[in-house]
């Protein structure tokens, strides 16, 4: 009589388990990670000198922060807090803190929040 498994099918079925195993910790890291960047917002504009917030950078016109809202503190192209004005230290194109000024020294930072309670990031090369 030969036995229900032969080596080389227990073999196999050990791979498989492996197999299940790995993806199953693949996805659970994935979903992890995913829920992770689900928490922290869209990145934000800071003056690097005096950590001043400047908005955020989203293209959600209807966020009251964001720097895509045209009558928002900072998005309004007639608000001294924004980027948005042609006239203001943070958006004209003379303004030493202006990013739209491409000799200036002192242009806003972009910051990546990260989850909450863990603080803020600098995105690199920033």
């Amino acid at each position: 009589m030969k036995p229900a498994w032969s080596g080389e099918q227990l073999k196999d079925n050990q791979w498989e388990k492996h197999d299940e195993q790995g993806t199953s910790f693949l996805v659970g890291l994935l979903l992890a990670l995913a829920f992770e960047l689900s928490l922290a917002g869209p990145p934000i504009l800071v003056d690097r000198q005096t950590g001043k917030y400047l908005g955020n950078l989203s293209g959600n016109q209807y966020d009251a922060n964001s720097t895509s809202n045209p009558y928002g503190r900072y998005g309004s192209e007639y608000s001294a807090h924004s980027v948005n004005n042609p006239y203001g230290q943070y958006g004209s194109r003379y303004s030493n803190d202006s990013p739209n000024n491409p000799y200036a020294t002192n242009a806003p930072a972009i910051v990546a929040p990260a989850a909450p309670g863990l603080g803020i990031q600098p995105l690199p090369g920033f």
